[in-house]
């Protein structure tokens, strides 16, 4: 039996290409469904099997993705809520960053394969572990809460969804509250093993010209 009749034969991402799954825009392999369409998003999430990158409703192009990293930058350093973190994998569809006023979820290869297209380079990336703790702490909070990111959106004013309900958000605040401490407790060695391994929540990237 030759390779392509194996049951056991690898099936190159390419193949996968077609109207629903459309490029990436950062390395240009299919997108794959991830996550379906949820209140407070501009549409369903695909992400990238190859970079990790991460794309709400329309996939758009290279462009329009630098733009928003762009958004993201502060001087020479760009950082990144990590869709290729611990927090992220924990929480699926419930990670905190699943903001509404994100289009692109960006990983630090994602980030690396973008800018390389205007002749930049990752130069080094940082793991941001107060930063990460926060995402990460509201991530498991967004497992038992109706609406996301609450409590990042009373305490710092971070973009958040409200439950639909006066009820849902009565319980949402509760919820936070009750069990702020306990969702710490899981989130401090959560990020501590995602830091270890290069998989912390948010990474700020420096970046220069080659």
């Amino acid at each position: 039996m030759d390779q392509a009749e194996s049951p056991h034969a690898v099936v190159p991402l390419e193949a996968g290409a077609g109207p629903d799954n459309p490029p990436c825009p950062a390395c240009g392999e299919p997108l794959f469904g991830w996550i379906a369409q949820k209140r407070g998003l501009a549409g369903p999430v695909r992400r990238c099997e190859s970079c990790g990158l991460g794309v709400v409703g329309e996939a758009g192009d290279t462009e329009a993705a630098l733009s928003e990293l762009d958004r993201l930058r502060d001087g020479e350093t760009i950082r990144i809520e990590n869709r290729a973190g611990f927090a992220c994998s924990l929480g699926g569809a419930g990670w905190s960053g699943l903001r509404p006023d994100a289009r692109y979820l960006f990983t630090v290869e994602a980030a690396r394969r973008l800018i390389a297209s205007r002749d930049q380079i990752v130069k080094s990336e940082r793991w941001q572990p107060w930063a990460g703790l926060a995402a990460t702490w509201q991530t498991l909070l967004n497992s038992v809460t109706f609406g996301r990111n609450v409590a990042l959106g009373a305490l710092r004013g971070a973009p958040a969804v409200s439950a639909p309900e006066p009820w849902q958000r009565g319980i949402d605040g509760l919820a936070s509250v009750v069990l702020a401490i306990p969702a710490l407790l899981i989130a401090i060695p959560v990020e501590l093993t995602g830091g270890l391994f290069r998989r912390g929540a948010v990474i700020a990237v420096r970046v220069e010209l080659f």
